[in-house]
């Protein structure tokens, strides 16, 4: 009596066409690689640094192959092939082609035999690697304990990861479950991922392995001290998705924003390079047991909350898919969607009730993450610390996964201190007070709310599948999402996408794919 009587019959056609889109774009996805794909492989077989100007080993080798058209066949085999013939681990490899000792598509070929035995050793040790993070989350967990969700989820964005630490402590012990760090500003349009501490940063820090490394174990200290696990997040989305997914995988993050359509909306990366990337990725962090967070919510950032809600729903059915072609599990899902309408459109607490009900109805497994209100945000900050007092009761009484909290100061400045610590405070008195709110509640039969859900699933089907018929780079591209238009061709990272050879050999995401139970791609581990 507690729900939405949605028509089950709507939800499993949206599943339906959502499911045909997702198979569209795997069929992309199947044979072409990326420029990030490959260095992601060398990153798992241990190749790090820099050359003397800065440049990633990674990115060198890959650039190396490239020059030579030999990219095609896939980064794993010309560097296995240099460590099997002089024996030679994969790092020894990049700095001899950084140096300019050595061709690696001039060396001498050893039997294909050896190269793919190496792969599977190299591969499994990287996987190894992952999942014994895994297990130190879960023991952490089982250890520590953890808060009931919704978690509380802050942002640090200082530039200076030092600060950042300073700031995520701070936000912990006040009652934090989630730090977000934040990106430098363009840090997603890189084709590179920067080395080392960084302490400059605008807008954000740099997401750097180094910097992951530092803020892991600052949130490991201050959870031994709160007695509960503080979860780390960072963003692997835009041109580098996969080898930030895997180096936050080696440095055990626990929450990673991961959408090919919010980079192509909002950052416009080229579409087809992105969701190459992306397939890669949720591989990655569904094995490492990370949650995803997907972007859904910035669409009402561009476009109107009421007319277009349903885009939302859609765009949710179409992520759910793609991540199950990963294999990722609902479980590790947080999809995106927002407390964004007008505070001043009569009944809007009610529109608001029925997108996060209707969410969490329709996705019952997932973590769903519920963004606070921005758009409309003006600076008058008690208004503000209402609103976001609302988005808090909807985020309990609907039973949300992760509240990212709003702040009384937005559209004002980055939060201080002391306005994560008003948050925090609001949520978790609301929390606290409604806690089972929800589970009280009986939605009258055929009422506003529960009328409102029922038209805003009917548009998602209808969108749903006129895209199934024309496609999702069709959809990009006529601006179905968010009122933002994209070329199939234009954006940025294009040239980096490659079609695969037939002998195409990636032993990494072979050895992801038996691991995760997925159905092998022909040629990508022989």
């Amino acid at each position: 009596m507690n729900k939405l009587r949605l028509d089950p019959e709507q939800i499993t056609r949206a599943r339906q066409a959502a499911k045909a889109i997702a198979d569209q774009v795997d069929r992309l996805v199947s044979v072409h690689t990326t420029v990030a794909v490959e260095r992601t492989v060398l990153r798992c077989f241990g190749i790090d640094g820099v050359n003397e100007e800065g440049v990633p080993l990674a990115n060198v080798v890959v650039d190396h192959l490239l020059e030579r058209d030999q990219l095609e066949t896939g980064a794993a085999y010309w560097v296995l092939n240099a460590m099997v013939l002089n024996g030679c681990p994969a790092q020894y490899v990049a700095e001899q082609v950084a140096e300019g000792k050595w061709d690696l598509v001039q060396l001498r070929r050893v039997p294909l035999a050896e190269i793919q035995e190496k792969g599977r050793q190299m591969a499994g040790q990287a996987l190894d690697e992952i999942w014994k993070n895994r297990m130190e989350r879960l023991e952490w967990i089982r250890n520590t304990g953890e808060r009931k969700k919704p978690y509380l989820y802050v942002i640090v964005a200082t530039g200076d990861i030092y600060e950042d630490v300073v700031q995520a402590k701070s936000a912990a012990r006040q009652g934090a479950d989630i730090i977000a760090v934040i990106r430098s500003t363009g840090q997603s349009l890189l084709d590179y991922v920067p080395y080392g501490a960084t302490r400059e940063g605008y807008g954000g820090t740099f997401a750097t392995q180094e910097n992951f490394r530092i803020m892991r174990k600052a949130l490991d200290e201050v959870s031994r001290e709160e007695g509960r696990y503080i979860y780390l997040c960072n963003y692997c989305s835009g041109l580098c998705m996969p080898e930030i997914a895997a180096m936050g995988a080696f440095e055990r993050l626990d929450v990673m924003l991961n959408d090919a359509l919010y980079g192509i909306l909002f950052r416009d990366i080229n579409m087809q390079r992105t969701l190459i990337d992306q397939s890669f990725s949720r591989m990655i962090n569904s094995y490492a047991g990370i949650m995803i967070n997907t972007g859904e919510d910035n669409y009402l950032t561009t476009a109107d909350a009421v007319k277009s809600a349903h885009t939302v729903l859609a765009s949710q059915f179409i992520n759910e898919q793609l991540a199950l072609l990963s294999g990722l599990p609902p479980e590790q899902m947080g999809l995106g969607h927002a407390f964004e309408m007008n505070p001043d459109l009569e009944d809007g607490l009610l529109w608001e009730i029925a997108q996060a009900q209707m969410a969490r109805q329709i996705f019952p497994d997932a973590p769903l993450k519920y963004m606070p209100p921005t758009k409309h945000m003006t600076g008058n900050i008690f208004k503000g610390h209402i609103q976001n007092a609302l988005f808090n009761l909807v985020g309990i009484m609907t039973n949300q996964g992760v509240q990212l909290l709003g702040m009384m100061t937005e559209a004002m400045h980055t939060p201080h201190i002391h306005d994560r610590q008003l948050a925090i405070e609001n949520a978790r008195y609301i929390f606290n007070n409604a806690r089972h709110l929800g589970e009280e509640i009986c939605f009258r039969p055929g009422g506003r709310i529960e009328q409102r859900a029922r038209q805003v699933l009917e548009e998602a089907v209808k969108l749903l599948e006129e895209i199934r018929e024309t496609g999702l780079f069709h959809a990009l591209e006529k601006g179905m999402f968010a009122d933002v238009k994209r070329s199939r061709t234009g954006g940025k990272g294009l040239e980096g996408v490659l079609k695969k050879n037939p002998d195409y050999y990636n032993p990494v995401e072979a050895e992801l794919r038996s691991r995760l139970g997925l159905k092998p791609r022909e040629g990508v581990g022989r």
